[in-house]
């Protein structure tokens, strides 16, 4: 059976955090004392550290804040999740945000975890990834076939994100996330976002650690190495999009909201130039998929504040007609506007100019 639940603790690394609560104004949220003399603020725009009672009013994301949300699954972990809940006879998008919560628990993406929780432990997989790619496209695509194990796909995949199936495996002892090709993907969709991915750290930028795994059935499949994640805990990240409180579903951001939050919340200004060298790559490289779900912040307890994460889900999208994010409101811009950008926030030209070259450099290597 799965309880509804109407309070629930945040921890983080095993250090509490605050509490969540279903109230009549909604979902309430307050740091714990102890959190507020040396810890740090989860979510700096929206949940500053103080001692007051936060209550969502935007009602974006169902009534949590962003960086809540940011732990849900989200399409093919949301779906797993459903289908888990539809066998025990419950109807996932009928529960509370904080029940969702518990059914994730401290499986989910980022650092945080939420008690009491409902969720199955996760699992040191053993799968075969050629048996979870057939068990995951049979649920993706409502296929006659029996699923073997659901209940192990859930293990291995009910916390993703994204469209794509994918699997949170662990290999080797570290903790890796594993795409797969659905139905209307090419064959060799994870070759394409290896190459990707090595064409972007190629043109020097800071990519997440990423790895081909071989397919006797495809291409390979793609895997990025889980930064969310470190030995004997986990790191806090936040979306770009949770940060400011908008969902990602709707293209409403600029590139230019990307550099006003560095300049507010990270520990190391050198992020503008990573930021601009990403810009500069999508744009140029063709990646469209660049919304604000696919930019993070992690704290780092090192500088003792947030940078960015590494890049990730880099790929080129040549069936996009627009970027999600915009370049000074340009849904299709130019290297002209590229600068533009730069120069309205500040950046060296010269040194810009010098970035763009080196990937273009790059870039027309590979292709």
């Amino acid at each position: 059976m799965i309880g509804e639940v109407k309070k629930s603790t945040v921890k983080y690394n095993r250090r509490l955090v605050g509490y969540l609560a279903v109230v009549d104004e909604g979902i309430a949220f307050q740091y714990d004392p102890e959190w507020l003399k040396d810890g740090f603020s989860i979510s700096p725009f929206s949940l500053p550290l103080k001692g007051d009672v936060f209550i969502d009013r935007k009602d974006n994301f169902g009534g949590l804040f962003g960086v809540f949300h940011d732990s849900l699954p989200d399409g093919w972990g949301e779906l797993l999740v459903s289908r888990m809940c539809a066998k025990k006879g419950v109807n996932y998008e009928k529960l509370n945000p904080l029940t969702k919560l518990s059914l994730i628990g401290g499986n989910g993406l980022g650092g945080l975890n939420y008690e009491p929780t409902q969720a199955v432990e996760t699992v040191d997989s053993r799968f075969d990834l050629e048996e979870l790619a057939e068990e995951a496209n049979a649920v993706l695509n409502d296929t006659e076939k029996p699923v073997g194990d659901l209940d192990g796909l859930y293990l291995a995949g009910g916390s993703s994100g994204g469209a794509r199936p994918k699997a949170h495996l662990k290999i080797d002892g570290e903790e890796w996330i594993v795409k797969f090709p659905c139905r209307i993907d090419p064959p060799d969709v994870g070759l394409r976002e290896y190459e990707a991915n090595t064409a972007a750290k190629e043109c020097g930028l800071d990519v997440n650690e990423f790895k081909l795994f071989p397919s006797k059935k495809c291409s390979g499949y793609f895997g990025a190495k889980r930064f969310d994640r470190k030995e004997g805990g986990r790191v806090h990240v936040v979306s770009l999009s949770s940060l400011l409180e908008t969902t990602h579903r709707i293209p409403n951001l600029d590139y230019v909201h990307l550099f006003q939050v560095i300049e507010n919340i990270c520990a190391d200004k050198r992020d503008r130039y990573e930021a601009f060298a990403r810009m500069a790559f999508n744009v140029l490289y063709g990646n469209k998929d660049d919304h604000g779900k696919n930019i993070s912040f992690l704290y780092d307890e090192t500088l003792g504040g947030y940078r960015l994460s590494p890049a990730y889900d880099i790929t080129r999208t040549p069936d996009k007609p627009e970027h999600e994010m915009t370049v000074l409101g340009k849904t299709n811009p130019t290297e002209t506007d590229l600068l533009d950008l730069a120069a309205y926030v500040g950046l060296a030209k010269g040194k810009m100019m010098g970035i763009l070259e080196n990937i273009r450099e790059n870039i027309h290597k590979r292709i």
